[in-house]
């Protein structure tokens, strides 16, 4: 999988930086429309992070706006130490991951060790995978393809999921999925080329048998 996105890193001075900056200061000043800013502004990505760590519609609404009350809550606390979209992410992720410790959980999640490539003693593939790139510009595949696409995702265990559409989809950075997750820089790349192998061979099954 390309990415074709944005990374946080490119956004230059003068964009979201400075307008989170400005949101901060709102909310510690309690100015009565920061709240409503800060809902319009990261409610969607809380949302996205929440239903791709637990599954569920209805537990990813309540972590969103837990969330954003919690950051409304504990504005004060935020020492600007990191960027503020970290910080609100981190808390929405924490609270996601307390929802799939808490709730008796029934998933339909794959093993990753079910559909990884083979590996050999020195790391490397013993076979390579096949290269099924060009069929995507077939018209009739495209469409089949996005909803087994977004099977695959969906069907990760919930750590790689995360990382994944993170990195690939929503195009944050390495250290800040990190610092969002609260692991390593290694077990983030670890997390996203594993999920990137994954949901490769499922397409690569997909399109075998199309």
């Amino acid at each position: 999988m390309e990415d074709r996105h944005l990374r946080h890193s490119d956004v230059r001075a003068g964009t979201r930086e400075d307008v989170d900056a400005l949101l901060v200061e709102a909310l510690r000043r309690d100015d009565p429309d920061a709240t409503d800013q800060l809902v319009e502004r990261y409610a969607t990505r809380l949302y996205r992070l929440a239903i791709r760590i637990t599954g569920v519609e209805q537990d990813a609404e309540d972590v969103a706006q837990d969330a954003l009350w919690t950051a409304v809550r504990k504005i004060h606390t935020f020492k600007g130490e990191s960027a503020f979209g970290s910080w609100i992410y981190r808390i929405a992720a924490n609270a996601a991951y307390q929802k799939l410790r808490t709730r008796r959980h029934t998933t339909s999640e794959i093993a990753l060790d079910d559909v990884l490539p083979s590996f050999g003693g020195d790391g490397r593939h013993f076979a390579p995978m096949d290269d099924w790139s060009s069929r995507v510009d077939e018209r009739a595949v495209q469409s089949e393809l996005r909803r087994v696409l977004t099977a695959a995702i969906d069907a990760l265990p919930p750590d790689y999921r995360t990382a994944l559409v993170l990195h690939d989809v929503d195009g944050v950075s390495t250290p800040e999925i990190a610092e969002t997750l609260g692991i390593s820089l290694p077990a983030v790349k670890s997390r996203v080329h594993h999920a990137r192998l994954c949901v490769r061979k499922h397409l690569s099954s997909y399109l075998e048998s199309a």
